[in-house]
């Protein structure tokens, strides 16, 4: 006997509606896969940041965006969320803690607020001596050996185009790296007392020598040395990169804002 064709269309009803719900379930859940992958990669592998300021100019432009490895020195309450920190301000020292080598470009919450996020290159280890004299960078007593490049063009005021000295530098254990000094050898930090690096601290600075307030500055008004503690992560590589005062976000323009050359650089 047949069926009657009205049980055969209510039956096709329920399974083309659990069929729906199933499909929109498994939908949810690669979605909020997808979104915990996203937290723990940004929790704890790597965080993109972008350049506010022409502190690190030439190695970072105004307009770059990088990602930032967080599991390079390891963890502690400023480099994790806050939901993730059980005793908010009182995680003591770093798990799985590394040390940080002379040269590498850091983030790290400024000391004396411990919630801006700074950006600047290592100079000084714990117990080293750091001073400027006449623009040449001393660790140790030891000048940083210095060699000229072609001047470095830039805007100066009201946009006129100038060019400034540009120079690599080479720090005690042969990390390379450019330089710019604006104001030439004589710049506002040009000439400094000697900076001894305390234990569990370190020095920063900006490849910008005469535009970036950093450890040079005193802790009141600029960086002082930065606490281990306070390092959020090293930066790695430029993965997008807009020109300065251009916005990001509108993506029509970007085959001519983009600065094509820069993506997926890595940084040194």
């Amino acid at each position: 006997m047949t069926e009657p064709a009205s049980l055969r269309g209510g039956d096709y009803d329920v399974a083309s509606k659990k069929s729906n719900e199933g499909g929109l379930w498994e939908t949810i859940k690669v979605i909020v896969q997808a979104l915990l992958i996203a937290l723990v990669i940004r929790t704890l592998l790597f965080q993109p940041f972008n350049i506010p300021s022409g502190s690190l100019t030439p190695t970072l432009l105004i307009g770059d965006y990088l990602f930032v490895s967080k599991y390079s020195y390891g963890y502690s309450h400023f480099s994790l969320p806050s939901f993730l920190d059980l005793l908010p301000g009182s995680m003591p020292g770093r798990l799985f803690a590394s040390q940080p080598k002379r040269g590498d470009i850091i983030v790290f919450k400024l000391p004396r607020d411990g919630e801006t996020d700074y950006i600047k290159r290592l100079i000084g280890l714990p117990g080293d001596k750091v001073q400027m004299i006449h623009g040449r960078l001393y660790i140790n007593g030891t000048v940083a050996e210095r060699t000229p490049l072609p001047p470095y063009p830039m805007s100066g005021n009201f946009g006129r185009p100038i060019e400034v000295p540009h120079y690599e530098e080479t720090l005690p254990g042969g990390v390379k790296h450019e330089i710019i000094q604006i104001s030439g050898d004589e710049g506002e930090k040009s000439n400094t007392p000697v900076y001894e690096v305390p234990a569990g601290n370190y020095f920063m600075m900006g490849d910008n020598r005469d535009n970036s307030l950093d450890s040079r500055f005193p802790p009141e008004e600029g960086v002082g040395f930065v606490p281990f503690d306070n390092l959020i992560g090293r930066a790695e590589v430029i993965f997008f990169s807009v020109e300065e005062g251009e916005p990001a976000w509108q993506f029509w323009r970007w085959p001519w804002i983009v600065r094509w050359h820069r993506l997926f650089q890595p940084v040194r």
